[in-house]
C-alpha cells in the first residue's frame, strides 16, 4: 500500500491493541479539525486486521511513515505478543506499508492467483483505490480493480455495451437486459442504484426460496447478495444497490429489520414499477414480451402486496374471451356492457381448458368479456382483491349467473315460461337422486350449448381455488351446485321420459348420475366412480338401441 504509512508508535498503537482502530482515530481527528466526516473510509472497527491470523501462522508488516527516513517491521504469530524492530532503509520506498502473510498449510490456496482474483473481483473490485495483483513470473502485474464503480459514474459516460457487460457479470445472465434502471438518490438517504430486468427467465426464477439476486454495497464495499432489497415478486431483477448510510459491519439479522433498508426498498420498488409502466406505454410490444416472461411472478405481488396492488394492476395483462391479444384491466373496464357492474373471470389450469369451459357459453352468447386466468397464483389474488376501478371481480364458476339482464347477441330469448314446472320437477328429481353429492340442482342461465355444469356455492372458494387447496392441504371438497340447461335437447328428452316413467324411474336415475359425471368431466375431473359411470352409461346405450338392459 502506497499510503501515508505508520511510524514506530503508530504501529504499536494501531496493531498492538485489538479493537483499537487507527482509521476511527483518523476520522475523529479530521472531524475535530475541519468538521469533515470520514464516511468514505473503511476499517473503522479495529478487528479486521486480526482476521489474517485465521489463515496465517505469522503476519509481518513493514511500514514507513511519509516524510520519515526510518522503516519499521511489526511481526506477530497471533499468540498475544508482537515484536517491532527497525527495517532496512530500502524496505519501503517513499511511504506506505507492506503486509506479508505466512500462510497455514490448509490455507495455501489463498496464494493462488485465481483465488485472489476471484475474491478481489467479488468483494473489492469497486473500492475507490486500484488493486494490482503481482502473480510473478511471466504473468507479471495485473489490475483487478479500477478504483471506481460503474454505478457511480454519470449515465452519459457509460456505453450500452458497458451496461450489458456489467449486467452479465452481476446477474450471471447471458442475454441482453430488457430494462436498465440507473440513478442516484439523495435526500434523507443517499444511495446509488443500477438494476436490470432480464430478457430471459433466470434459471432459479421459481426456486422455492424466492431469493433476490441484488448485490448490496455500502460505500462501494460488497456486503451481501442475499439481502431482501426487493420483494419476492421482483426476484428476477438483477443489479446493485450501494448505500451511503448503512454501517459496514451490518449483520444479516440487522438487515432484516433495518429501517434505512426498508425505506430504500420501498423507494426502489416504486421507481422500478414506474419504469415498467413507462415501458408499457412507450413500447407496448417490448413490454408484452417482458410480461409473457415475468407476468406470472409479478402477479404474486397482487396477492402479497396490497399496498402496491393498484400499481401492479396497471402493469397486468390478461388473456380474455375478447380475442387473442392480451388486455389490460383498463381496456376491460372501458368496454363494459350496459348494466355490467362486475369484472368476470374464469380460473383454469390451461388456456385450452379455460377456452373450452361450458361456464363461458352464456357469457359468450351475450358478448360479455371474461378474463381467462391460468396461473396458480391467480386463484389467490383474485379472491383477496376488492376489485378494479370500483368494479368487483366475479367468478363465472361461482354463484348464480345473473345474465338475464344482458340480451343475447343473436337476438334470441330464453324460454318465456322458464322455469317450467316439468323442468323444475326434473331438477328436483336429480337433486333427490344425487343426495349429498351436490349442494343443489338448479336451472342455468350461464349454459348455451352444454347440458350441465358444476359451480361453486355463492359463498366459499371458487371451484379452481378449492381444487388447489385440496392438492396442497388435502381434506374434503364442499359439495358443488349442479346447473342444468333448460333449453338443451337432452333436458327436453329427460323431462318427457320422467313424465311418462310412472313408477319405474331407473333409467332417469341412471341419467341423473350420468349428468353429474358429465359435469365433472367438463370441469376437468373424472367421475367419482368411473366403474359405476360406465355401467350406467352401458345400460342407457343398450336401452336406447332397443336391447334389454343389464
Amino acid at each position: 500500500d502506497n499510503g501515508i504509512g505508520m511510524s514506530h508508535d503508530e504501529l504499536i498503537a494501531n496493531l498492538g491493541t485489538i479493537a483499537r482502530s487507527g482509521t476511527r482515530a483518523f476520522i475523529d481527528s479530521l472531524a475535530s479539525k475541519d468538521g469533515v466526516a470520514g464516511n468514505e473510509l473503511i476499517g473503522q472497527f479495529g478487528v479486521g486486521f486480526y482476521a489474517a491470523f485465521m489463515v496465517a501462522d505469522e503476519v509481518e508488516m513493514v511500514s514507513r511513515r511519509a516524510g520519515s527516513d526510518q522503516s519499521w517491521c511489526w511481526r506477530s504469530d497471533g499468540g498475544g505478543s508482537f515484536t517491532i524492530e527497525p527495517a532496512a532503509e530500502d524496505a519501503i520506498a517513499g511511504g506506505g506499508s507492506r503486509v506479508t502473510l505466512t500462510l497455514k498449510e490448509d490455507a495455501a490456496d489463498y496464494a493462488d492467483p485465481a483465488t485472489i482474483e476471484r475474491i478481489i473481483r467479488t468483494y473489492s473490485a469497486n473500492v475507490p483505490v486500484p488493486i494490482v495483483l503481482n502473480a510473478g513470473g511471466e504473468k507479471g502485474e495485473r489490475r483487478l480493480g479500477e478504483g471506481g464503480a460503474l454505478w457511480r459514474r454519470p449515465q452519459a459516460e457509460i456505453e450500452a455495451e458497458e451496461y450489458t457487460e456489467f449486467y452479465r457479470l452481476v446477474g450471471g445472465q447471458f442475454d441482453e437486459p430488457a430494462v436498465t434502471l440507473h440513478y442516484r438518490a439523495e435526500g434523507r438517504h443517499e444511495y446509488s442504484v443500477l438494476l436490470f430486468v432480464p430478457t430471459m427467465k433466470p434459471f432459479d426464477l421459481f426456486d422455492p426460496a424466492r431469493s433476490g439476486r441484488i448485490r448490496l454495497y455500502v460505500r462501494r464495499v460488497f456486503i451481501t447478495d442475499d439481502a431482501d432489497i426487493l420483494p419476492g415478486w421482483l426476484r428476477f431483477v438483477r443489479g446493485v444497490v450501494d448505500s451511503e448510510d448503512l454501517p459496514l459491519n451490518i449483520s444479516r439479522e440487522m438487515l432484516q429489520t433495518n429501517p434505512i433498508l426498508e425505506s430504500i426498498t420501498a423507494a426502489i420498488t416504486k421507481r422500478l414499477l414506474g419504469e415498467l409502466e413507462k415501458l408499457a406505454e412507450n413500447d407496448a410490444e417490448k413490454y408484452l414480451t417482458l410480461w409473457a416472461t415475468f407476468g406470472s411472478v409479478l402477479k404474486e405481488g397482487l396477492y402479497e402486496d396490497p399496498d402496491r396492488r393498484d400499481a401492479l394492476f396497471a402493469l397486468a395483462r390478461f388473456k380474455t374471451t375478447a380475442g387473442d391479444d392480451l388486455r389490460s384491466l383498463k381496456d376491460y373496464v372501458a368496454d363494459l356492457k350496459d348494466n355490467q357492474t362486475s369484472i368476470y373471470f374464469l380460473l383454469a389450469d390451461t388456456e385450452a381448458a379455460a377456452a373450452a369451459s361450458p361456464h363461458l357459453e352464456g357469457f359468450r352468447s351475450r358478448g360479455l368479456e371474461v378474463l381467462l386466468l391460468t396461473d396458480p397464483v391467480d386463484a389467490f389474488w383474485v379472491t383477496t382483491a376488492l376489485g378494479y376501478d370500483g368494479k368487483p371481480f366475479q367468478s363465472v364458476t361461482q354463484g348464480a349467473a345473473d345474465l338475464d339482464k344482458f340480451p343475447r347477441l343473436d337476438g334470441s330469448e330464453e324460454s318465456a315460461e322458464k322455469p317450467k314446472s316439468e323442468v323444475a320437477a326434473l331438477a328436483a328429481f336429480v337433486r333427490q337422486t344425487l343426495g349429498d353429492k351436490v349442494a343443489d340442482v338448479r336451472l342455468s342461465t350461464r349454459l348455451a350449448d352444454s347440458p350441465v355444469c358444476l359451480v361453486a356455492a355463492d359463498f366459499g372458494p371458487d371451484r379452481q381455488l378449492e381444487k388447489l387447496l385440496q392438492q396442497q392441504k388435502g381434506g374434503m371438497a364442499s359439495a358443488p351446485v349442479l346447473e342444468i340447461n333448460p333449453d338443451h335437447a337432452l333436458t327436453t328428452a329427460l323431462v318427457a321420459r320422467l313424465t311418462a316413467a310412472g313408477e319405474d324411474k331407473g333409467e332417469i336415475e341412471d341419467a341423473a348420475w350420468l349428468l353429474y359425471g358429465q359435469a365433472r368431466i367438463l370441469d376437468g375431473d373424472a367421475p367419482d366412480d368411473p366403474a359405476d359411470f360406465g355401467r350406467r352409461l352401458g345400460r342407457l346405450m343398450v336401452s336406447g338401441l332397443g336391447g334389454e338392459g343389464g
